[in-house]
């Protein structure tokens, strides 16, 4: 590792590394490049983002303490891997938190975010942005409709004590297990069933290895963009300032591309497998909104009254639409 006075030189190129667990062609992928281009530009070639995607440098439970330890400089986790150093954090892993599009953007780009990004100054992190993946949706080798078809099944879920409290709520067991070892997990019928966005669905192909997929939008599933803060407090203010700029352009272009991708992906999963497609009426997602909910006093006292206060605000704003 180069040393301090060389990587802030004004002279000498900035290299930064950012590992990533998930495939390029993702939304998070994708952002990671664009993100890379866009601070090469701006920055006029001073700064040297080298991307490392699918585990290749750290996986999904060492990266942090990469990060940590200056191995890796940037990182992007799901927000669920958060939840073990900030519990304020499980906020976002409440299920149906969100109902809406607009409401995890309000959420997200407004205090509750400002507050869970400003946690992580604690813990030596700079939060720069929350990148989005979409909403989550459940796949099975049985049918799941309504909340009792949850029974008896085996999710692989990410490491996050309330989405696992969500699923043994309704009668299933759960294992959690790395990103890279969902598919097989699935394939050797370890697991039965996992959620996921429909990109992560689609990229790792874990239609190819599961009956049923139902659309319920019932979680969010996103990424927090970290870097070492010792590092980021080093860097010069222009350049600082011109990678938040990068960052800035970079989520607010994901925002649409994950959505886009989401739904185009959707349509090639229907077209290239033969796993039966369900998506939950009004009523049916109402159901399971009811059921799902009930565990939100079991973390309030967790992530604290006034936090979850601003959020239900948010909520029931955008459930009145």
């Amino acid at each position: 590792m180069p040393k301090d006075e060389e990587q802030v030189g004004m002279e000498d190129q900035i290299v930064i590394k950012f590992s990533h667990v998930v495939a390029e062609n993702t939304p998070k992928g994708l952002a990671a490049n664009r993100f890379a281009e866009l601070v090469d530009e701006y920055t006029d070639h001073r700064v040297k983002i080298e991307v490392y995607p699918n585990q290749s440098l750290y996986s999904d439970h060492e990266e942090i303490n990469a990060l940590h330890e200056n191995k890796v400089q940037m990182i992007a986790p799901t927000t669920s891997k958060i939840t073990s150093i900030s519990k304020k954090w499980m906020l976002l892993d409440l299920p149906y938190v969100f109902p809406t599009d607009a409401a995890l953007q309000e959420a997200l780009n407004g205090e509750v975010g400002d507050e869970l990004l400003d946690q992580l100054n604690t813990i030596d992190i700079e939060g720069l942005a929350f990148w989005s993946n979409n909403f989550k949706q459940i796949t099975s080798n049985k049918p799941i409709r309504h909340p009792e078809d949850f029974v008896g099944k085996n999710f692989r879920i990410m490491p996050s004590t309330v989405i696992e409290s969500q699923f043994q709520h309704f009668g299933a067991t759960t294992s959690k297990l790395e990103f890279n070892d969902t598919f097989k997990s699935l394939e050797i019928n370890k697991t039965d069933s996992q959620e996921n966005t429909i990109s992560n669905i689609y990229s790792k192909k874990l239609y190819e290895v599961q009956k049923y997929l139902t659309i319920s939008n019932h979680g969010y599933l996103g990424y927090v963009v970290m870097m070492n803060k010792p590092f980021w407090d080093k860097l010069p203010v222009d350049i600082q300032q011109q990678i938040q700029r990068a960052m800035d352009d970079t989520t607010n272009w994901l925002w649409i591309k994950s959505n886009e991708m989401n739904q185009a992906q959707l349509r090639e999963i229907e077209k290239k497998s033969n796993i039966e497609i369900y998506t939950l009426s009004d009523k049916e997602k109402k159901e399971w909104m009811d059921k799902m909910t009930v565990i939100y006093p079991e973390f309030e006292s967790t992530i604290g009254t006034k936090l979850m206060e601003k959020m239900e605000r948010i909520r029931e704003k955008h459930l009145e639409k």
